[in-house]
């Protein structure tokens, strides 16, 4: 399938066009750079964070021959469902679905699969779902698969309170205070969880405004309310959630990667080393570096990529 004639340009010099396609249920907004004929690698962002977080990656790998795309998640920048009806799930499965969804569309057998947050958590199960079509894993924080039974189990009182947003979001003055206050929400996200980033007001600017997506909030809120229990997922994915609720093992080769001043909650190295059972690495980036990893060294990202793609 080819993507459609509707472009915009990127409000990132150098970042290069955004172009829409039909991935199965979205009209997905995406950046295609480097040869068409290179190895591909797919980068998928967090939460609350946007495409711009590989606003540096980008150009070094398509400079080092790869194809990269970079989509907007459902619910931001300009991807949108492609029926009004359609429910604005934010469940992980349905994420996931989403990257074999628009590899699909694109063409593209194997790839690279990249993330941070939410993004690692739907590159993991990507890895899970789907092991023929990932030829290497960058997963930021490791391990993030999770299920709604797992979630049941409380957290000792500090580890809790890393997730206030999570309690606050159950509640219909989260989702109002959200949907009012969503760049003051962001920003604070941001300083809480990079706490030596100084990015300037323009950074944060070009990623704020995805958060204008007409999805953006009631996705952001079914996710958190669905990881508790307190949203129902759609029938379509409940084998998937089935399978992923059994914490399944990694078997593609993968390389983790933290920063040494992540401050939003993250597991340990240690407590995920074992969910790997393929090719597995880990590094830690030091200097700093806080939980949105590809913007803040995007040399460290980009070369654990170049180092995944040389061994294949």
């Amino acid at each position: 399938m080819a993507a459609t004639q509707s472009t915009r340009k990127s409000p990132t010099a150098g970042f290069g066009d955004v172009l829409q396609i039909d991935a199965g249920v979205l009209n997905v907004g995406y950046v295609d750079a480097g040869p068409s004929d290179g190895p591909a690698v797919v980068l998928l962002h967090g939460w609350p964070y946007d495409i711009h977080s590989y606003e540096g990656v980008t150009p070094r790998l398509a400079a080092a021959g790869y194809r990269v795309i970079v989509p907007y998640l459902r619910g931001y920048g300009s991807t949108r469902f492609l029926s009004d009806a359609a429910v604005r799930n934010g469940e992980q499965a349905a994420l996931a679905a989403d990257t074999i969804a628009l590899m699909d569309a694109l063409g593209i057998e194997t790839a690279i699969v990249a993330g941070f947050d939410w993004g690692a958590r739907s590159a993991d199960i990507v890895a899970v779902l789907w092991p023929e079509r990932v030829s290497g894993l960058v997963s930021v924080s490791g391990y993030l698969i999770g299920s709604q039974e797992a979630d049941k189990r409380p957290m000792p009182p500090e580890a809790e309170q890393q997730w206030w947003y999570q309690y606050y979001f159950a509640t219909e003055r989260g989702r109002a205070g959200y949907e009012q206050n969503r760049r003051e929400f962001a920003e604070l996200i941001w300083r809480t969880a990079s706490p030596e980033w100084n990015f300037d007001y323009a950074t944060f600017a070009r990623s704020a405004t995805s958060f204008d997506n007409p999805d953006h909030v009631a996705i952001v809120i079914h996710n958190y309310r669905w990881r508790l229990g307190l949203a129902d997922g759609e029938a379509e994915y409940a084998d998937l959630e089935t399978r992923l609720a059994k914490g399944p093992a990694i078997s593609v080769p993968t390389i983790t990667l933290e920063g040494d001043a992540n401050g939003a909650p993250h597991p340990q190295p240690s407590d995920y080393a074992g969910k790997f059972s393929g090719p597995y690495s880990h590094r830690t980036i030091e200097g700093g570096i806080g939980h949105n990893l590809p913007q803040e060294a995007p040399d460290a990202f980009a070369d654990a990529i170049r180092e995944l793609g040389e061994q294949g």
